[in-house]
């Protein structure tokens, strides 16, 4: 395999502008409760939940029933997808990597990384309504920026675009969420049927092809509904596939009577079936690495939550936000929960969603079609359902990939909207492959 890389530095394209605080102000101020951490599972929040049960049958779905506000988390799903995203130094140091195995490694251990990150309480993040959509980007400790957009692309099933991109790095990630939940008896699970495909683009095969990883998504369940304590564990299996090598995580859930909670097991093998190394530990804490070729290796730390910290996303000020934004479409609702005012929460709650209702029933009226603004179908042979709409060449400067990427909505503070942001996502599309065809006549 030859490795090729381009180098190029610019500066950062926007910096968000600072607020100073007083240090009297500072002292003054109250420490506010992360009501994300709040188990509220309490005797009235069982009832809700048990009548709501009551209507159902194990193996149903789950996505139609509205749940009550007190287990929503202050974030919706687009925003929630950034969690894996947050440890950005890993996935860089995966792509200095020269040796294709130590690359495939610390891949596993980027995408690893981000699971333990979500409230301690039980909590679910908010359903985008249909064309949400969540922008967000990272100063990182090397002078380069991370850019990330996503959109609420169907609503049944429920299916979230993403794109994320460090262009001075030549590393770019497109996804799919689709969490498809399910009533189990005294649990609930989102299956998760969504992947994830990271690029380094200047990593090329003998063909001129950019090394591809594609990423499948354990699936979350949230045990102790009925009765017992409510935790949530992830479950079942991670797949992960490189050019050579390729890893099954299982997710180990808790039986009954035996096992522990939380841990991981995998063995990373060769496409021929040959084993070389094996993943251990807990998710949720310290995860190992060991060597199977060298007879008496010992265990290593491939990665640590608690010595870890997150580099968590920049958005842009609310007053510059569009209305279908998350955090500007959910704010009453999040200021609802933060102060644990449910009924606040459930009413506001209810005027986005029933607001959808009545916009999908014009739709079917109309006999018009919703179409995305942000992401694309995709075509035959590709790996995911949706892909953002902006062609972004692999081959263009990291300049020129900046800009590409912030034509496609406002995404640093002081950036306005444009009148093409309102056409559909497959006529922008239309338009810019109409464009690079005439350009290379």
């Amino acid at each position: 395999m030859s490795v090729t890389r381009s180098k190029g530095s610019i500066s950062s394209t926007q910096k968000s502008s600072s607020r100073s605080v007083s240090s009297s102000s500072k002292a003054s101020e109250k420490p506010q409760v992360d009501t994300d951490d709040i188990d509220e599972n309490d005797e009235s929040g069982q009832n809700i939940i048990l009548n709501i049960i009551s209507q159902l049958k194990p193996g149903c779905d789950l996505t139609r029933i509205t749940l009550p506000t007190f287990i929503l988390e202050k974030k919706s799903m687009l925003e929630r997808i950034t969690n894996q995203l947050q440890f950005p130094d890993v996935l860089l140091q995966a792509r200095e990597e020269a040796d294709e195995m130590q690359r495939f490694i610390k891949v596993i251990a980027w995408y690893l990384a981000g699971w333990h990150i979500a409230p301690k309480a039980v909590k679910k993040p908010l359903n985008p309504v249909l064309g949400e959509y969540f922008t967000a980007y990272w100063d990182l400790p090397n002078k380069q920026q991370a850019f990330y957009v996503s959109e609420q692309t169907s609503h049944h099933p429920p299916e979230s675009g993403y794109f994320y991109m460090i262009p001075e790095s030549h590393i770019r990630v497109d996804g799919v969420t689709i969490p498809k939940s399910k009533f189990l008896g005294n649990s609930s699970a989102a299956m998760m049927v969504g992947l994830t495909v990271l690029t380094f683009l200047d990593i090329k095969d003998k063909h001129g092809k950019p090394e591809k990883y594609t990423l499948s998504q354990p699936n979350i369940y949230a045990r102790g509904i009925l009765f017992g304590k409510m935790r949530v564990e992830l479950g079942d299996h991670m797949i992960i596939k490189g050019p050579t090598y390729q890893i099954d995580i299982e997710f180990k859930t808790k039986g009954f009577i035996s096992g522990t909670y939380d841990a991981i097991e995998g063995t990373i093998k060769d496409k021929n079936g040959k084993e070389y190394y094996e993943i251990s530990g807990k998710w949720n804490d310290v995860m190992y690495i060991k060597d199977l070729k060298t007879k008496g290796a010992k265990k290593q730390v491939l990665f640590d939550t608690n010595k870890n910290k997150p580099t968590k996303p920049k958005v842009r000020p609310l007053d510059e936000q569009g209305d279908y934004e998350s955090r500007k479409l959910w704010k009453k609702v999040t200021d609802a929960l933060a102060v644990r005012d449910h009924e606040v929460a459930t009413d506001e709650k209810f005027k986005i969603e029933n607001y959808q209702r009545e916009l999908a029933k014009k739709r079917v009226e109309d006999g018009v079609e919703f179409y995305p603004k942000l992401f694309r179908k995709a075509e035959p042979g590709e790996d995911l359902d949706w892909y953002i709409y902006k062609h972004i060449s692999d081959t263009a400067t990291p300049e020129e990939q900046i800009r590409s990427i912030l034509e496609i909505a406002p995404i640093l503070p002081g950036q306005k909207f444009t009148e093409r942001f309102t056409i559909p996502a497959y006529k922008k599309h239309e338009i810019q492959q109409k464009e690079l065809n005439e350009s290379s006549k």
